[in-house]
Formats: C-alpha cells, structure tokens, sequence
C-alpha cells in the first residue's frame, strides 16, 4: 500500500532510515544495467544507501511521478539514470520498494 506523503511536503522532521526492498523484476533489471554500465557499481551503492537514510535529499532529485506511473517516485542514479521506486507500509514501517532502474528514455 502506497503512502500518501501530504501533497508532496517533505519535511518529516527527523530522517528515520527506511528498508530497502526489490520487486521481482528489480534484480533483472540491476543486472542488465551493471552489464551494459559497469563502473557504476559504487556509485549505484552510494544511491542506496542515500535513498535509504533519506529518499529526498536534494542531491538525489526524487520527484513523484504522473500517468501511469503516478503512484511511483524516480530519483536520478547519475546523468541519464534512473530509479523508479514507491514508498510503502512494511509491519508498520515505511518503506522503499525498487521497481526499474535504466535510463530516462528506457524506464519512462
């Protein structure tokens, strides 16, 4: 079940580290992106971790997105990439779920 984020207003007070999981298809996805963008690991594992201690820190440029994707956050994942996420309700906790990553042209 998706959160509901008050109309986009961030300001949470305190940052509470969120759990990150992946979809199904996520793993699939990550490993076809490492194949084609090796050097990105590090890079990649620097996102999560930001996306988990705080999934809208400015660096990270989340924003929700609309149409068919409208109950979905992408964040950018370096120039062209992204990473389509949604926040959800875990045992009471919010949580991220990875849904895509690739780039802007291939996951919208």
């Amino acid at each position: 079940m998706p959160c509901d984020d008050a109309g986009g207003d961030y300001s949470r007070g305190a940052i509470v580290k969120r759990e990150i999981v992946r979809a199904s298809g996520f793993a699939r996805h990550l490993r076809r992106w490492l194949k084609k963008y090796p050097d990105e690991a590090d890079v990649l594992q620097e996102i999560f971790s930001a996306l988990s201690d705080d999934a809208f820190q400015a660096v990270l440029g989340t924003h929700k997105l609309k149409g068919k994707w409208a109950s979905y956050y992408a964040c950018s994942a370096g120039y062209d990439a992204r990473i389509i996420f949604e926040l959800f309700q875990q045992d009471g906790v919010e949580a991220i779920q990875l849904v895509t990553i690739g780039t802007h042209d291939d996951v919208y």
